[in-house]
């Protein structure tokens, strides 16, 4: 018999089809497993080691699913835990299946494994050459891993293993790849090495291979041979191409994957429709190699203070690059002569909103907007000089004319007062490798029987 895996989406928090859930639990599957969060916002969340998505949201969500692993009788595995997998997310997810199951009645056993490194353990790893870079390399030193506020490794298919191997009904797991958390039964189980990884790649986003990608709901049946992927909202279907597409997704290379321990290859895979709106895939190899977790850390890079100003005057708004460019250099003379700052200490950056505040000096389309936005962003060593640079900003955004010969103008704060202070920076600081002579070694397990 195949392994069954159900997904119920792309992360815990972003919703999905409660009807396409039930239907996936009437399939009888294996095991319920679903993804906590990833680097994709940024390094804020790593950086205080807390979680993107609302508790009230995350727990609404995880009552769907445990009530969903109650009635399938299967284990329930969530990766990543709050967003960023740190020990502290780990127990917070802990502290939120406690507090349903109490409500529902349920008695679970948790597993709870924990991926958090200490910087202290990671400088002495270094030391020893146990770290490498990826690419692109990043230059670190014992410093750089003893500035984290948190440091992870990504937990592979063996250490999810392990945690399965408790008996436990829940497993809780920090910092994870999204493929080890789908990929970890089927494996366990003896399926096909390529097939596990591959399946586990496509399905890590839930239905985003499918033509109703919010609806979240997917199954995937692992084999000797293969995977066969599912889509469980009505209507939706799989196609060769979308499910192909996906190794495209948030990966450098279409054709191989790092994972721990070793590479997928789909250079050999075959992709065909399989009928109901499925695709039966078949190929992919994997090819085993040293072992290593990828360390992710983030640190303290400053304080930010913000202020936003609108330009109306169809005058302002054609010329909204030349105001910037007259605006950031006034500031910058205003800040040396009243902060002492030099632009070493500190930076300074205006965004267009409503010409190019996404993409910069890359933008190319064309667009004639009525009104310009101007986000001034100030980063600084401390919240104080932070504050002060926007509050010397404030007058200049309010009333800069575009020339010493123009007139004064008069622009608009949409609030009172226009800056605000956005608190502490983070910035992720290592793009490197841990390498492991025990998979176990750098994670640990606890478990408890409510």
């Amino acid at each position: 018999m195949p392994t069954r895996v159900l997904i119920p989406g792309g992360a815990l928090g972003l919703g999905f089809d409660e009807a396409a859930l039930r239907r996936g639990v009437g399939e009888r599957p294996d095991i319920i497993c679903i993804d906590g969060g990833s680097t994709d916002s940024g390094p804020h969340y790593l950086g205080t080691g807390t979680s993107k998505y609302s508790r009230a949201g995350t727990k609404a969500e995880w009552r769907l699913l445990m009530e969903a692993r109650a009635r399938a009788g299967v284990p329930l595995l969530i990766g990543t835990a709050g967003t960023c997998g740190t020990d502290a997310m780990v127990d917070r997810m802990a502290e939120i299946t406690r507090e349903i199951a109490a409500e529902l009645g349920q008695a679970p056993k948790i597993a709870r494994l924990y991926s958090e490194q200490s910087p202290e353990a990671m400088a002495r790893a270094f030391r020893a050459g146990r770290i490498a870079p990826l690419w692109p390399e990043i230059p670190i030193s014992e410093e750089t891993l003893l500035s984290c506020t948190h440091i992870v490794a990504l937990a592979g298919a063996e250490q999810i293993m392990a945690a399965l191997e408790t008996g436990a009904d829940i497993v809780i797991a920090g910092r994870a790849t999204d493929t080890a958390v789908i990929a970890a039964l089927p494996l366990m189980r003896g399926e096909d090495a390529g097939a596990a990884w591959h399946g586990a790649k496509i399905g890590e986003c839930g239905a985003l291979c499918s033509t109703n990608p919010t609806s979240g709901v997917i199954v995937i049946d692992f084999d000797q041979a293969g995977f066969t992927v599912r889509p469980m909202a009505k209507g939706a279907c799989c196609t060769p191409d979308l499910v192909a597409a996906h190794m495209l997704y948030e990966n450098a290379d279409p054709i191989r994957l790092h994972e721990p321990g070793g590479v997928l290859d789909v250079s050999g895979a075959r992709y065909e429709a399989a009928g109901d709106g499925a695709v039966r895939v078949e190929g992919a190899a994997w090819e085993e190699g040293p072992y290593s977790v990828k360390l992710e850390g983030a640190r303290l890079a400053g304080y930010q203070s913000s202020a936003l100003v609108l330009l109306r005057n169809p005058r302002y708004v054609a010329r909204a690059r030349e105001w910037c460019a007259r605006l950031e250099e006034t500031l910058r003379g205003e800040i040396a002569a009243r902060l002492g700052l030099t632009p070493g200490q500190y930076h300074l950056e205006l965004r267009r909103i409503g010409e190019d505040a996404t993409l910069g000096p890359l933008e190319n389309a064309p667009g004639s907007p009525c009104e310009i936005g101007v986000l001034l962003i100030a980063t600084a060593p401390d919240q104080a000089s932070a504050h002060e640079i926007a509050r010397l900003a404030n007058p200049h955004l309010l009333h800069m004319p575009l020339g010493p010969d123009e007139p004064q103008a008069t622009h608009a704060f949409p609030f009172s007062p226009p800056e605000w202070d956005r608190g502490a920076l983070h910035e992720f600081c290592l793009n490197h490798v841990l390498a492991c002579d025990d998979p176990m070694a750098p994670f640990r397990i606890e478990t408890e029987q409510l």
